[in-house]
């Protein structure tokens, strides 16, 4: 999506960290085409600029749109600059022998041996229900590592893993894997926090001569959808906020969007998914504005602006 000519100066904020973002990209060095990763040090400066003091780099594996990287290309990014990045890894479902017997586990508990916190980035296009997938999930969860994953509503021509309107795929992988920490992220997630008015709201598709098009939905949630239903059935399920298909399903509506905020609380994370230099993150305003406001309080601001990632992961 086009990007506006927007920043938000750390300056403004009294010169002070406030954030700490749950889900970042970064390339040890640029890629040619689709999108213009940060380098470290420009995500730095972009952190300087929005008061984060560090940041989740999660690893690109699968090719459905981006160039891949390696997850020493995350460790290395991570060891320059220890005190501004946390390394996540990342293994594409299909690695090793291509099967649901595949022992992603012994991967894992290596780069979780090495300091990586998480797996994901996950955007391979497949079913959520498929048996590669679940093996990581399986694996992931048997090593004791997080995931986040992105989604789709499309089977092929896409990236992200598919799941139904409704979300059937992730709260049967929720059941499965109760010991299993999963971030919903993204338009197919997000989408869901009020009633889906139709399917197509969910995500966007690419145009054929190039681009994007498609919807989310807009204005006030008159109906509860399955995102909070399902918050509130499973612990294991926890929320990134990050990308602006995030920020959309909090701020549509400015007085549900506080209270979903304040509910939960303990399971919401600040993001940002900052994928160019310029990329705008308009969550950092909302969520000082709903500050200084009163629409959310100082403890549920502290929790999701920081204090969630410092416990969870154990910095």
């Amino acid at each position: 999506m086009p990007c506006r000519l927007k920043q938000n100066k750390m300056q403004d904020r009294g010169g002070t960290y406030m954030f700490i973002d749950i889900h970042a990209h970064a390339y040890r060095k640029p890629v040619p085409f689709v999108v213009q990763f940060c380098t470290a040090e420009e995500l730095i400066q972009r952190y300087d600029e929005l008061g984060i003091e560090k940041g989740v780099l999660l690893p690109i594996v699968s090719p459905e749109i981006y160039f891949p990287q390696a997850n020493e290309d995350i460790l290395d990014m991570a060891a320059q600059y220890p005190d501004r990045f946390i390394p996540y890894c990342n293994i594409d479902p299909r690695a090793l022998t291509n099967s649901a017997e595949a022992p992603l586990d012994k991967v894992l508990a290596y780069y979780k041996e090495k300091g990586c916190k998480g797996v994901g980035e996950v955007m391979l296009n497949a079913e959520l229900m498929d048996p590669l997938v679940q093996n990581l999930f399986r694996c992931a969860e048997r090593v004791g590592l997080p995931i986040v994953f992105d989604g789709s509503d499309q089977k092929t021509g896409d990236f992200g893993l598919y799941d139904d309107p409704g979300l059937p795929q992730l709260e049967h992988t929720l059941q499965r894997f109760p010991n299993l920490a999963i971030f919903g992220h993204g338009p197919v997630f997000w989408a869901e926090i009020g009633r889906l008015r139709t399917p197509g709201e969910r995500s966007f598709i690419f145009k054929l001569n190039g681009g994007q098009t498609g919807r989310l939905p807009e204005g006030p949630i008159e109906e509860e959808g399955v995102v909070p239903v399902l918050f509130r059935r499973y612990p294991n399920l926890y929320g990134d906020l990050s990308d602006f298909t995030a920020h959309n399903a909090i701020a549509r509506d400015p007085e549900y969007g506080p209270k979903f905020l304040t509910e939960f609380q303990d399971r919401l994370f600040f993001g940002t998914d900052i994928c160019t230099k310029t990329m705008p993150v308009d969550l950092v305003d909302t969520l000082i504005q709903w500050r200084d406001s009163n629409k959310i309080s100082e403890t549920v601001f502290n929790k999701i602006a920081r204090e969630n990632a410092i416990k969870f992961l154990g910095l």
